[in-house]
């Protein structure tokens, strides 16, 4: 029962629960290992992974792994295996061990067995151990010793052990390495030992010496064994060690390329090909153009299709670095011969018509990549030679479903939209071609080909129209069952479609899609139809879709998620009726958008759970209501100027010297609703900060939220409160950004042309008259003209980074404060673990976490003192970069004031890219600062003796 009941605990999914479970999960597996069944035990060591998962601090796996080291060393050889495999599953935990010398003397007692396979376990135990243990003499020497066994088991164990201290150890590496030598050119020792050992040597990169000395024993090897095994083996070591010097790459890739052209041996050659690409991925730049030419020759006189798919392979990945330059312009310095005339692009033509589908799309590839990056005057020629390649393999692939013509397919039309995006001019004739295939194409083809048209019209939104009505006739006979393929061809059909009407549906459209919605499509089509209408701005279409499904759902969750999107669509649906020049309606339009907003904020609230709380999007909607009031603000504002116009006296008090009196009661009015957009632009900022998980469109838009305000506020100042001291040079650029959507591309429009209006009419008529105020409600209706587009952060998190903290010492209860004596200081220790989803790293990755230590004092017990502000309060950051997702800190603070303060500790981290997110979380501790005894006792001492108490003294004040 004991161990049903952990299995159980350690199953669940979710993070969050106490630190007891934790501990008493351990102590239900601790009477798993007691047992005395042989399966129990086992059961209780393979499931220690997951308690580490689900509470990765050092304390409790610390306690775990010593636990484990006493199995490994008493019990049998089946136990030392599940608790070496263990540990290497839970490697990234390994540096948590905190009593690391007893937890390696218990391990390290095994090698001196009687039982080879016993010493083989635990050499492999001290080899996964190595990047904790990497200079430890005695494991040095045990794995020396059994390099020279006698016992084949051993022996390979040692290998393994010997290559992991060799890679985390330069001792090791310098004192292995002639043992290495010797071994390896020894005529008694087996080939296939030989080949175990050769590996080996990629690791003795640690100084330019031994690398040498090692590249000569590879060098030698080479040559000496020409054995397919043995080249194959040292080739690939030879690789790998000039990888990771970097020194010899150039030596290398004249190696490889010699063994491509001269060796006969297919398998020799498919080896050179696998570690030219890895070289070409590893150090593009190092590639000069012979070595490009050599490999073009190789592949166009190979006779064998696997190998000269594996070379395109290899100038696939150079294609699409500086090494293509390269090629070209080491060219053209020494010789006049066109670039469609050379080896490569010859290469790349042939090969876009193979009837192999896989190295027809590497010649497409390559030859894409040399059309975007070639600057040559012929190249309108090589342009059409890459859209024919394109187009015919387009036109192979589309009616075939297999998986290999799939992905053939994909590759061609990501390869076309890179190159229509460079050079846009090719773009009508490309987009007429695909929405001819769409016609022709099998459904699992017509998807990928309708990505590729929602990309193209995205980049080119001129060419939307022109998709338009063929994309509708096709989906009226798009669909005829409800097959996942038919389903995700709906989805693609109707995203091309929104973007392709740039958010102004026609009726007719609207009747097609619902009617094939209604008769094939699901209620998970049916949302995922809705959500990209939510993105392209189709709002009224995609209130009318979520509130279709709103009674299909089983839960009351979904049901509110539903209802909140269906409000949040009907007040942007709102918006969108508002015409220029109508200042009253667009009072109207606002104040039936904020009905509708505030009946979905309720809404969204009920929806959020504790495991999903919907922040972000609460969080942006808050905004988006705020925003919507303040512009409602001031559009009245702007009305009073006609209602309570200034009075007559105005002009005289604005000569005497106060500018803004000239203008009456506006010009406060004014000033009020520039603070208030400068203060939601503040707030926009923060969210942006706080989404650390977000995708880059979504940070984009909420971006694009905050230059709105941001320009509001701008105008606000340059029309109406500081003409003179406005700078219109900031915002000169906005026209040129490149945009990436149509939103975006919306957005940019309107505050390029608010900043020309606004620029046009500061330098003709002075503040302040109807023709201001005008201009600022025209900039107002110019913003909500453009329909808020929904990203997909709002509805899917693909990235889930999240950071759970540790403080030590800790309080025995929440309640309780931890005591200090305010003459010494307090070590606090802050531990933290990062937590991933299912796709770390998909947007962004942590490079360093950002701890900010502050306390402040909440009580204070002893005598009333003058005290100075700096001893009330400490306040420190460091900045840690974590390992394995594992950050370990500590601060140093001073409570020299008697009474209770609390510390609060505050994670953010810090990208690659060096930007910092506030992403939390943030912990309280309460510290209750005691008098020493010795200054209690001298006190009290001058109190019975009749004199004044002293001043207290501090930690400082000593000194």
């Amino acid at each position: 029962m004991s161990l049903s009941t952990a299995r159980t605990f350690l199953s669940e999914a979710c993070y969050g629960e106490q630190e007891l479970d934790a501990n008493s999960a351990l102590l239900e597996l601790d009477k798993g290992l007691r047992s005395v069944k042989l399966g129990e035990q086992c059961e209780a060591v393979v499931l220690f992974p997951k308690l580490f998962q689900k509470y990765p601090f050092p304390i409790l796996i610390n306690s775990a792994f010593l636990k484990l080291a006493d199995i490994f060393r008493l019990g049998n050889n089946f136990l030392r295996l599940c608790v070496l495999k263990v540990t290497q599953q839970s490697e990234k935990h390994l540096e948590k061990i905190l009593n690391v010398d007893e937890f390696v003397k218990r391990v390290f007692s095994v090698i001196h067995s009687n039982d080879p396979v016993a010493r083989a376990i635990t050499l492999r135990m001290l080899g996964s151990l190595a990047s904790i243990i990497p200079e430890r003499k005695n494991a040095h020497h045990s794995i020396r010793q059994s390099l020279d066994s006698h016992d084949n088991v051993e022996v390979e164990a040692a290998i393994f052990a010997a290559a992991s201290f060799s890679a985390q150890s330069k001792d090791f590496a310098a004192g292995i390495c002639n043992k290495l030598s010797e071994m390896i050119q020894a005529l008694d020792t087996p080939v296939e030992l030989k080949l175990k050992l050769i590996p080996m040597l990629q690791h003795m990169h640690h100084d330019a010496s031994l690398a040498s000395s090692s590249r000569e024993l590879l060098q030698h090897l080479v040559s000496s064994y020409p054995s397919t095994p043995m080249v194959i083996v040292s080739l690939h070591t030879f690789t790998q060690l000039a990888a990771s010097s970097l020194v010899d790459i150039p030596k290398q890739l004249q190696l490889l390329l010699q063994y491509l052209k001269d060796d006969p041996r297919k398998a020799v050659k498919r080896l050179a090909i696998n570690d030219l690409k890895l070289l070409a991925k590893k150090a593009p730049h190092l590639w000069i153009r012979e070595n490009t030419q050599t490999l073009c020759e190789c592949a166009l006189s190979s006779p064998y299709n696997s190998l000269k798919l594996g070379m395109l392979a290899v100038l696939s990945t150079l294609s699409g670095t500086i090494a293509i330059k390269q090629y070209f312009n080491n060219m053209t310095g020494g010789s006049s011969v066109p670039p469609r005339l050379t080896d490569l692009v010859k290469l790349s033509q042939e090969c876009c018509y193979h009837s192999n589908l896989a190295v027809a799309a590497h010649g497409v590839i390559v030859l894409s990549n040399i059309a975007i990056s070639c600057p040559e005057k012929d190249i309108v020629q090589l342009e059409q030679d890459t859209v024919l390649g394109v187009e015919s393999l387009l036109m192979l692939c589309s009616q075939d479903s297999s998986s290999s013509a799939q992905a053939t397919l994909k590759t061609a039309l990501t390869s076309l939209v890179k190159l229509l995006k460079s050079r846009p001019h090719l773009s009508q004739s490309a987009v007429e071609f695909l929405l001819g295939q769409l016609h022709l194409s099998c459904d699992s083809s017509r998807v990928l080909v309708c990505h590729a048209l929602a990309a193209i019209a995205t980049h080119l939104p001129v060419l939307g129209d022109g998709m338009l009505g063929d994309l509708v006739d096709l989906y009226r006979v798009a669909s005829h069952s409800s097959t996942d393929k038919q389903q995700e061809l709906l989805v693609s059909l109707a995203t091309v479609i929104f973007v392709a009407s740039q958010s102004s549906l026609s009726a007719e459209v609207k009747t097609v899609i619902k009617q094939q919605l209604e008769n094939v499509a699901n209620g998970w089509t049916v949302y995922r139809i809705a959500r990209q209408a939510s993105r392209m701005g189709c709002h009224e279409f995609s209130s009318e879709l979520y509130q279709s499904l709103r009674t299909r759902v089983a839960s009351e969750h979904f049901y509110f998620w539903l209802n909140s999107l269906k409000e949040f669509s009907q007040a942007e649906q709102c918006l969108s009726h508002v015409e220029d020049g109508d200042y009253s309606g667009a009072m109207t339009a606002i104040a039936e958008a904020l009905r509708s907003y505030q009946k979905g904020i309720a809404s969204l609230t009920a929806a959020s759970t504790p495991l999903s709380p919907l922040t972000f999007q609460c969080e942006f909607i808050k905004l988006r209501i705020d925003t919507l009031q303040a512009l409602s603000q001031l559009i009245c504002t702007c009305n009073s100027l006609k209602t309570s116009p200034p009075p007559a006296i105005a002009t005289t008090v604005g000569l005497a010297g106060n500018d803004l009196q000239r203008c009456g009661r506006i010009s406060m009015q004014m000033k009020v609703c520039m603070d208030e957009f400068r203060s939601l632009a503040a707030r926009y900022s923060e969210l942006h900060q706080s989404s650390f998980d977000a995708d880059y469109a979504t940070l984009r838009n909420v971006e694009l939220q905050q230059q709105s305000c941001l320009l509001v506020s701008h105008v606000i100042e340059a029309l109406i409160l500081d003409p003179q001291a406005a700078s219109f040079q900031e915002y000169g650029t906005l026209g040129s950004v490149q945009t990436e959507s149509e939103y975006e591309r919306r957005m940019m429009s309107v505050f390029s042309r608010v900043l020309e209006e606004v620029e046009g009419l500061t330098k003709k008529h002075p503040p302040v008259s109807c023709l201001h105020t005008g201009c600022l409600c025209d900039a107002v209706i110019a913003l909500l003209k453009v329909p808020l587009s929904f990203q997909r952060y709002f509805f899917q998190k693909l990235q889930s980074t999240s950071i759970k903290l540790a403080l030590s010492p800790s309080p025995r209860t929440p309640s309780e404060p931890i005591p200090v004596q305010n003459s010494q200081q307090l070590t606090l220790k802050v531990e933290g673990v990062v937590q991933h989803g299912s796709t770390p790293g998909l947007f962004r990755k942590i490079h360093s976490v950002c701890l900010n230590v502050t306390s402040i004092l909440q009580s204070k017990t002893g005598p009333e003192y003058k005290i100075p502000l700096d001893t009330k309060t400490n306040e420190i950051e460091q900045r840690v970069e974590p390992h394995n997702d594992y950050f370990s800190t500590q601060f140093l603070l001073n409570f020299s004031i008697l009474g209770t303060h609390t510390v609060t500790v505050e994670a953010s981290v810090v990208d690659e890219s060096g930007i910092e997110w506030k992403t939390g979380p943030k912990t309280t501790v309460s510290v209750k600062s005691m008098e020493d005894p010795y200054s209690q006792q001298l006190r009290h001492q001058l109190q019975q003796g009749g004199s004044q108490p002293a001043p207290q003294r501090s930690a400082y004040a000593r000194f």
